[in-house]
């Protein structure tokens, strides 16, 4: 495994910190998901990218939680927090404090804003929604005359957030490598978004690419285009196209049933023509079923793809035949998407179990040093919490 040996420590958390550990997880890293307790109960845990991790119950506002975390941390290479600011230096479990007891530590800070900036905007609740609109993104992401529209939460929490982490972490590893030490990845999905999105901001500043009011939306790939959309076939269902370059527009047009110059078509590139244009294909598309558009299209370089939900992505053939959707331990038809990229020699782990807050409670403690008298003496302060089912 690619990450075999690495140590994470990661702090319960939503979405971007959970798919930091994650990515880290399914390439052999081995992650301990820190849950919370109080008053000697697990809380529960909304989080469902956990395959592959374990779980321990602190009470980390606790004397005996802090140290069992200690302990934790003076022995692995990475933690993952996805507070805000502050929050874990009113705990005393600052980067200062930790990174004093383990000098190579990678002390991961996963938040919308920041660390740094504006403390009005910093210390403020936010979701992917803020982060994007914050970073000039979100305003990118409308049809002409429609308002905003962010893409569910891919984008901020996942795509530049956690991912954005896991990357920021993996170079931290790296640099360790030479130096050494170990330092804090500040990862803000503000930044990360705005990172995503460089070739846009580029595109804005050389004049390739409107911002505007009254222009976005009119862009080659922001809908604008009438070769670079979807549409809506007769059964409801939905093509995608992306015919950018003229031999593959050549070929959506013939299997349209277009041909440019006996059907008078304007110049691709016209801009002042897609309006036109998108409602003759418009008209095209739903004459018929989504199918048999994906049939007309196979093997074709047309650039025109049926758009599937999330069931028929996991049994399309091409999708089984890659492995893109593994079986979910345990289920009988339930699939989860495997991990990305795949490796030749180190291949990551398959489907794995999610833990319940504290089923690794009492294995975690004693691979950490612990002995069993205290152990018992942890669990009986109620500030260490072990599921019924954790086992030595």
């Amino acid at each position: 495994m690619a990450l075999q040996g690495i140590k994470v420590v990661e702090i319960a958390g939503l979405a971007p910190a959970p798919f930091a550990g994650l990515c880290l997880a399914d390439f052999g890293a081995s992650v301990v998901r820190v849950d919370r307790s109080k008053n000697g109960a697990t809380i529960t845990n909304m989080d469902t990218l956990s395959r592959g991790k374990r779980s321990i119950a602190l009470d980390l506002k606790s004397e005996e939680g802090q140290k069992v975390f200690k302990i934790l941390i003076s022995k692995s290479d990475v933690l993952i927090e996805p507070f805000r600011p502050g929050v874990m230096e009113r705990l005393g479990l600052g980067p200062d404090v930790l990174l004093a007891l383990n000098p190579r530590l990678i002390y991961a800070r996963m938040t919308g804003f920041g660390q740094g900036g504006d403390p009005d905007v910093s210390k403020a609740a936010g979701h992917d929604t803020n982060y994007i609109a914050l970073s000039g993104v979100l305003s990118a992401l409308r049809s002409a005359g429609q308002k905003p529209q962010p893409p569910a939460n891919l984008l901020g929490d996942f795509g530049g957030g956690g991912l954005i982490c896991a990357f920021g972490i993996l170079l931290a590893l790296m640099e360790r490598q030479n130096s050494g030490k170990g330092q804090v990845v500040d990862a803000a999905m503000v930044d990360g978004a705005a990172y995503l999105a460089s070739a846009i901001f580029s595109g804005n500043s050389v004049g390739a690419w409107s911002n505007d009011l009254d222009t976005v939306g009119t862009n080659l790939l922001d809908g604008g285009a009438h070769f670079y959309q979807t549409y809506e076939c007769k059964d409801g269902k939905f093509m995608s196209l992306g015919a950018i370059e003229p031999q593959f527009y050549a070929e959506l047009l013939k299997g349209m049933g277009l041909d440019e110059k006996q059907d008078n078509l304007p110049n691709r590139m016209d801009s002042s023509q897609w309006p036109q244009m998108k409602e003759r294909f418009a008209r095209i598309f739903l004459t018929k079923p989504r199918d048999e558009w994906a049939e007309i299209f196979k093997g074709k370089d047309a650039c025109a793809f049926p758009i599937l939900s999330l069931q028929e992505a996991i049994a399309n053939k091409h999708n089984v035949a890659r492995g893109t959707f593994v079986k979910k331990e345990g289920s009988i038809d339930t699939h989860e998407p495997a991990a990305a990229p795949k490796l030749s020699r180190t291949p990551a782990h398959g489907s794995r179990p999610m833990p319940v807050p504290g089923s690794h409670t009492l294995e975690i403690l004693t691979e950490f040093g612990f002995s069993t008298d205290q152990i018992q003496s942890m669990l009986k302060s109620k500030n260490v919490v072990a599921d019924k089912n954790s086992r030595l």
